[in-house]
């Protein structure tokens, strides 16, 4: 029985340890132009670094100007934690919100807004509002080539760990009646 309850315990900590990293959603570490930045010269993409990988195929990432007009357009690309989107050359001073939706390892959308602000007019218009309704990461768009994430979904590693947590669960209690059994039944046999 004791070594049944040190198997139930050590796979509970264990389930415990493994489900932690799944209940963790990414968190933005970085971001290029950093927030709250001041820029003289609007950048060509931006880049957003997150602590986790990133799933790509449906993240979004709109550039909202100080006019209301979108300046983001293009394909968005995700490569393990790290996601950019293309930029048209920025317009009007002022503070621009970089906005995005992206998914996380574990499948769940995280959302998100970088403001930086543009402290010299650019020569650059917003884009017309079918550019900005066709930006990549709409449901069915494809990343570009090298830009997806091929790791493995969360899920299945769970999955595998639960798996194997019951398979040495069940070889443990196994192995814990064996000796006790061979004992009980040479005390009847006497």
């Amino acid at each position: 029985m004791r070594k049944a309850l040190i198997a139930l315990a050590l796979t509970g900590v264990a389930m415990l340890g493994l489900a932690t990293p799944a209940l963790a959603h990414n968190v933005l570490i970085s971001a290029d132009p950093a927030k709250d930045a001041s820029v003289t010269v609007g950048p060509s993409k931006i880049t957003l670094t997150f602590d986790q990988y990133v799933q790509a195929g449906n993240d979004q990432v709109a550039v909202t100007g100080p006019n209301g007009g979108q300046w983001a357009e293009g394909t968005v690309e995700v490569k393990d934690n790290v996601v950019t989107a293309p930029l048209r050359p920025l317009g009007p001073p002022g503070k621009y919100v970089v906005g995005y939706r992206i998914l996380s390892a574990d499948g769940h959308a995280v959302t998100g807004e970088v403001p930086f602000t543009l402290t010299a007019a650019g020569t650059g218009t917003p884009a017309s509002v079918d550019a900005a309704k066709g930006v990549a990461g709409q449901p069915g768009a494809s990343p570009a080539t090298g830009g997806g994430s091929t790791g493995v979904p969360i899920w299945v590693w769970i999955a595998g760990a639960v798996v194997l947590l019951a398979i040495g669960l069940t070889v443990a209690l196994r192995t814990g009646a064996g000796p006790k059994a061979d004992a009980d039944s040479g005390s009847k046999q006497s």
